[in-house]
């Protein structure tokens, strides 16, 4: 089958498929995101020659800032936090005093009443009420007895933990919400990897009367771009332009062509032309699925298949523009309101004040949703018009001073941990690890909800794999309940010490 049927037989661009012969191509780098840009910039370190391919017409993925009208938004805020110190100098260095350092207030809306978050004791007594809080507290008591127990699904997980009373009262609405399946399909890995030292079990304990150690999972504070995330990755892709590693905007990987466990040439589509790049090597921050799926020859029916069951949670942000100069101060507010579709809701003012004008306010509200179902099919007009009333019916707007609105729907933004993920990744990971010139590493090339961090450092230890020949775990990485901390240990990673990373 040639590349051209197979692309068509994927249904991914129409039959009129043009296939021309590129130039060679050292490194090929999938994906112009947070992960692919920082491969491509230890590619630069390197004084390696490579080409980045992104099917977007913006760097950074997830994490790009997008203008409308005046304003700046994200899809979701993105903080920039982390305890990897290389990656905290190298964001110091992409933009110096344009990196912000900005105090972080959210909260909770839920039962018709905002807490703080991170919640404390105070506010959970008095919110709740003393008779809630009690039970709560006699709940977590009586989970104590499973303590230590083995976890399978995320409801099982925060129950053992936490109680099933704070489980049904915190937990699982907005939970659900975020990932449109029941809890009890969720699997106890992401529970591990994303709440570790959850703030409502300190302010739990803290009714009870005990002390625990200082919380290590949220701040108080956290560094954000002048003007929004997407200022970072376009100081990325300047610096690896600058080192002679061009970033290709619509440029789709739709093929990967390989023999005798080594990939041959990328196929890549832009404009209904589809050219065939010869590699050396790959790396791919693309979906895990999309790669394994692009293979010619085809994976084997049953690689193939696990492919086919992962599954991805879309999201559509809907930003609105009001008059009002700060309709509320926190930076995101938790909607944990079954009532409410909306999942969460971001004041970019609040982010940093030049990403909206003088006098008004940019409000991202999420909608959490699956490609195609009704909230991804509503029309722009009527998803403006929903994010209104429901942010007005829970008193965080008022409707007559919204004056602008837009709607931009991500596809595959986060990975789900659904029940056959586990064991679909393994399948995948075992196949991939026979290609000796491929390496997969980000958020969706790992089928791991990282933080960009995260994300970020996978991509480090995946180019020096490759690279190098080394044996870095990329898949060890935020798979722990801590913070993979590994400044230190830069130094050792075969020629890339603490401060290359930041040169």
């Amino acid at each position: 089958m040639s590349g051209a049927e197979r692309i068509r037989r994927r249904g991914i661009v129409g039959p009129a498929v043009v296939e021309v012969q590129g130039a060679p191509v050292e490194t090929a780098v999938l994906g112009g995101g947070p992960a692919g840009l920082t491969a491509a910039y230890v590619l630069a370190l390197r004084g390696l020659e490579g080409t980045v391919f992104e099917a977007d017409s913006q760097v950074g993925g997830i994490a790009r800032t997008v203008e409308h009208e005046g304003c700046r938004f994200d899809l979701g805020g993105h903080r920039f936090f982390t305890k990897l110190q290389p990656i905290e100098r190298l964001w110091e260095t992409m933009l110096g005093d344009e990196l912000l350092t900005r105090p972080r207030l959210s909260r909770i809306y839920y039962d018709g009443k905002f807490f703080n978050y991170p919640l404390t004791s105070r506010d959970v007594v008095g919110r709740l009420g003393l008779r809630e809080s009690t039970l709560c507290a006699l709940s977590y008591l009586w989970a104590l007895r499973r303590r230590g127990g083995e976890a399978e699904t995320f409801e099982e997980w925060v129950t053992m933990r936490f109680g099933r009373r704070l489980y049904e009262t915190f937990f699982r609405s907005y939970t659900e919400k975020v990932w449109g399946i029941p809890g009890s399909d969720i699997r106890a890995q992401w529970a591990a990897q994303r709440i570790k030292d959850f703030s409502l079990f300190l302010a739990l304990l803290s009714i009870l009367g005990v002390r625990r150690r200082k919380i290590t999972t949220l701040i108080e504070e956290f560094r954000y771009p002048r003007l929004g995330p997407g200022q970072m990755w376009e100081a990325f892709r300047t610096r690896v332009e600058g080192a002679g590693i061009p970033v290709r905007m619509h440029h789709r990987c739709e093929e990967l062509r390989h023999r005798d466990g080594r990939v041959l040439s990328v196929c890549v589509s832009s404009g209904g032309t589809t050219t065939e790049y010869p590699v050396d090597r790959v790396l791919s921050s693309i979906p895990l699925s999309e790669l394994v799926l692009s293979l010619s020859p085809a994976a084997p029916a049953e690689v193939e298949a696990a492919a086919r069951q992962l599954n991805y949670r879309s999201l559509c942000l809907v930003s609105l523009t009001t008059t009002e100069a700060e309709p509320f101060p926190d930076n995101w507010i938790y909607v944990h309101d079954p009532q409410t579709r909306a999942g969460r809701v971001q004041n970019f003012g609040a982010w940093s004040p030049d990403m909206v004008p003088p006098g008004m306010t940019c409000l991202g509200v999420e909608y959490f949703c699956f490609e195609g179902d009704e909230l991804w099919s509503m029309p722009e007009r009527e998803h403006v018009e929903l994010a209104t009333r429901e942010l007005a019916r829970i008193g965080l707007i008022d409707p007559d001073r919204v004056v602008g609105g837009t709607k931009v729907r991500v596809p595959k933004a986060y990975p789900v941990y659904d029940s056959g993920y586990e064991q679909a990744v393994g399948i995948l990971r075992e196949h991939l690890e026979g290609f000796t010139n491929l390496a997969t590493f980000g958020r969706n090339g790992l089928h791991r909800y990282n933080n960009q961090d995260h994300s970020m450092w996978t991509a480090v230890l995946a180019a020096l794999n490759l690279l190098d020949g080394a044996e870095h775990d990329v898949w060890s990485v935020n798979a722990e309940a801590e913070y993979l901390e590994e400044g230190e240990a830069v130094e050792a990673l075969l020629g890339l010490d603490a401060d290359s990373l930041t040169r």
